[in-house]
C-alpha cells in the first residue's frame, strides 16, 4: 500500500499486520548530489513510458488502490524487484490521469539497500501483506489491504492468497465478489515524485496535487 509510512497511523499498520521501518524524515526532500541522477532519469524516463493510466496498464500495472491523501491512485505490477530508474514496481496517477510518482522496491533484507546512489535510510521497510478488489454496490470497485491474525487465522495465505480465502475471513462475501487478490510481499521500497514538487523529490506530500475525494480516516 503506497505510502503508508506518510498516510497510515500506527493502529493502521496493526490492523492490517504490517511490519514498517520508516524512511528517515529528519532528510531533506530535495535529492542530494549523488540522489539527483537517478531521480532526473526516472522523470525523462517514466514521463515517456507510462504517461497515462492506460500505458500502464499497457504495460501490465493493475490500479489496486483509491486516492489517498496525497492525492494519488497507485497501480503495480506484481514485479517487486526493481533492477533501474526503468521499472518501478509502483506507479501513481492522479484522478485526472496524471503521473504523479512512482515506487521502486527490492526484496526485504536485514539491511537497507544501497542503490543507484540514494541514501539507505531513504528506504522504507513495508511488511508482507495482502491487498484486493472487490465488486461494489452499483458497480463500484471496493479497493482493501488485509493481513496478519485475522486473515491467517482463518486459513489465509500471505504468500498465495485466494478469493476463497477472502470469503473465509469475512472479508468477501462470495468469491464471485472478488476481482481480484494479489500478495504484496515483504519490501524495501522507494518513493519518488515525478511530477516536479516544489518540496522535493522525496517530500511526503506534493503542493501542486490537490486531492479531489481524500480518504476520511486514513487508507481506503
Amino acid at each position: 500500500m503506497r505510502r503508508i509510512a506518510f498516510v497510515a497511523s500506527a493502529l493502521l499498520a496493526v490492523a492490517f499486520g504490517l511490519t514498517i521501518a520508516r524512511a528517515d524524515t529528519t532528510l531533506s526532500g530535495t535529492p542530494t548530489a549523488s540522489e539527483a541522477p537517478f531521480v532526473a532519469k526516472a522523470t525523462a524516463d517514466l514521463s515517456k513510458l507510462y504517461a497515462t493510466p492506460k500505458t500502464a496498464e499497457d504495460a501490465g500495472y493493475k490500479r489496486y488502490t483509491n486516492e489517498d491523501d496525497t492525492g494519488a491512485i497507485s497501480y503495480a505490477n506484481g514485479a517487486w524487484t526493481s533492477t533501474d530508474a526503468d521499472h518501478p514496481s509502483q506507479l501513481w496517477y492522479d484522478v485526472k490521469g496524471r503521473l504523479l510518482g512512482a515506487d521502486f522496491s527490492v526484496p526485504y533484507t536485514a539491511d537497507r539497500p544501497t542503490l543507484w546512489g540514494i541514501d539507505p535510510s531513504r528506504w522504507i521497510k513495508f511488511g508482507a501483506h495482502v491487498h484486493y478488489d472487490l465488486a461494489g454496490p452499483d458497480g463500484t470497485t471496493i479497493y482493501g489491504a488485509t493481513g496478519g491474525a485475522k486473515f491467517t487465522a482463518t486459513g489465509g495465505s500471505i504468500s498465495a492468497p485466494t478469493a476463497q480465502q477472502l470469503v473465509g475471513a469475512g472479508i468477501a462475501k462470495s468469491v464471485s465478489d472478488v476481482r481480484f487478490v494479489f500478495p504484496f510481499p515483504a519490501i524495501w521500497d522507494l518513493e519518488i515524485w515525478i511530477l516536479p514538487n516544489p518540496n522535493g523529490a522525496f517530500a511526503e506530500k506534493n503542493p501542486n496535487v490537490k486531492p479531489v475525494n481524500p480518504p476520511k480516516g486514513g487508507m481506503d
